[in-house]
């Protein structure tokens, strides 16, 4: 993560209802709103830091979830579907008894395996965090 971007993060995780708004992150950081921007887009766009505008209002604000990461981790399902799809073709255009096939071979093997045992994860992590 880009080092404005973990700064930016910090500064919304560390509020107590995990909301500001990009005037107050410039604030707290002592920062331009441009940096503030561009940290955010990048913090949108990878799905730790939702943008919301209250009713009435003008501001954006930019918020984390309560369990960002057990949501984000959530969200990455499709993710790695699409790079083991993307895997396989390459072992498909690289053969898949050369050296470089088995070496894609053995990376769309461990995304497989990641999103197997993510959703076991995920639930022993809910159950922990339950009782």
């Amino acid at each position: 993560m880009p080092r404005m971007a973990s700064r930016v993060f910090a500064g919304i995780l560390v509020a107590d209802d995990g909301n500001r708004t990009a005037a107050e992150l410039a604030e707290q950081l002592s920062v331009s709103p441009a940096a503030i921007s561009g940290a955010v887009r990048y913090l949108t766009q990878v799905g730790l830091v939702v943008r919301e505008r209250e009713p009435g209002q003008r501001l954006d604000h930019y918020r984390v979830f309560d369990d960002v990461w057990f949501e984000t981790l959530t969200r990455r399902d499709d993710l790695l579907a699409r790079w083991e799809g993307d895997l396989q073709d390459g072992v498909k255009a690289l053969g898949p008894s050369s050296p470089a096939g088995q070496r894609i071979e053995e990376t769309r093997q461990f995304f497989a395996f990641i999103r197997a045992e993510m959703p076991l994860m995920l639930a022993r992590w809910r159950a922990s965090r339950s009782g």
